[in-house]
């Protein structure tokens, strides 16, 4: 019989229930918020279960992939929908709360999120640290104006500025107290700056060696943060299903697609680090992530070697005889000389 098992997340302890597919109670229990803790509660049920639930939240994307590699068929579920079935419940407890999730996985009544890779989360955790730094220095900045304006003291703009040090510092020299004061603030400034100046750097880094950072980059006034901001929100392959409907992504597609083009061993490798011939299969497997019945392909072998090339267009050939129709544009009289149709432009005219 198949079972479900719905856990509450806690900062400290989650509770679990596991019903069958009548709505039958089997388990319920608590346990430290721990992956190995819930394993060990779940292991005699591991071959029954259909479905693990857990809702969106802080801990879940480390206990999500945690419990995922050890086999469960885990569920992440959208917090905002579980919560409006949950509240409806008169008595609300962590062990009711489990079992409502657990209800919810039985019934089907719930929506599923997407979990970002752990790179992505990463980038985002890189990109909050400078977050915060941006508003630690414009808060110092404006402590600084603030603990002067009594004083009928105003200065530049811009807080961290050449000018902005100097004219607080020509501001105050002649009174000790508010000079120590606005000094100590002035130095933690400094340090900020110094500190958002490294991820920078660091930022500027993981950039320059992104393709789709590049990419988004060619749009007027997207710089380097807001690429990679993009990128933190919206992963690589699987940015088509995320545009078709807005849901989650099947997971396994991915994986899949760059097994078939034969780079499954360069999954977590940046575009940077790949080779012409291994960019253009990842290409191909962004192309097909939807399942097309078209492939356009502008000159697939432009810019690779002859045996790169030849290995893409094998690639190319073995998809066509799968039943995908592929339309493939090309000056090489050699890759066109192996199409089934050809049609030649001249003078942007069919000759």
């Amino acid at each position: 019989m198949r079972m479900y098992a719905g856990l509450d997340i806690g900062g400290k302890r989650t509770a679990i229930c596991v019903i069958d597919g009548s709505g039958k109670t089997v388990w319920r229990g608590t346990v430290d918020t721990h992956p190995e803790m819930i394993d060990d509660a779940l292991q005699r049920f591991k071959g029954l279960l259909d479905k693990v639930g857990l809702e969106s939240g802080p801990f879940t994307p480390h206990l999500f992939r945690s419990l995922e590699a050890i086999g469960y068929p885990m569920i992440c579920m959208d917090a905002r929908r579980a919560a409006d079935a949950i509240k409806s419940r008169r008595i609300k407890s962590d062990k009711g709360d489990a079992w409502a999730l657990a209800e919810m996985l039985r019934t089907g009544w719930f929506s599923s999120v997407y979990v970002k890779s752990v790179d992505t989360h990463r980038l985002k955790a890189l990109l909050g640290a400078r977050d915060q730094l941006v508003k630690l220095k414009r808060s110092l900045g404006n402590q600084v104006r603030g603990l002067l304006r009594p004083f009928g003291i105003k200065l530049p703009s811009r807080a961290g500025a050449k000018k902005f040090d100097e004219a607080a510092y020509l501001a105050t020299r002649n009174d000790p107290i508010l000079h120590a004061a606005i000094r100590a603030l002035l130095e933690s400034l400094a340090s900020i700056e110094g500190q958002q100046a490294r991820l920078d750097d660091e930022l500027d880094e993981l950039a320059k060696r992104n393709e789709i950072a590049w990419r988004l980059m060619s749009v007027p006034g997207v710089g380097r943060i807001t690429a990679l901001a993009y990128m933190a929100a919206i992963e690589n392959v699987e940015l088509p299903l995320l545009y078709a409907n807005g849901a989650a992504p099947d997971a396994s597609a991915a994986p899949l697609l760059l097994e078939r083009v034969g780079v499954a061993h360069r999954a977590r490798h940046y575009p940077a680090e790949l080779s012409g011939g291994e960019q253009q299969r990842v290409a191909i497997a962004r192309a097909l992530v939807m399942s097309p019945s078209l492939l356009l392909a502008d000159e697939p072998t432009g810019n690779l070697d002859a045996a790169t090339g030849a290995q893409v267009l094998q690639l190319i050939h073995d998809l066509n005889d799968d039943g995908l129709t592929v339309v493939l544009v090309t000056h090489d009289p050699a890759v066109a000389a192996q199409a089934d149709r050809r049609i030649t432009l001249a003078d942007g005219r069919i000759a």
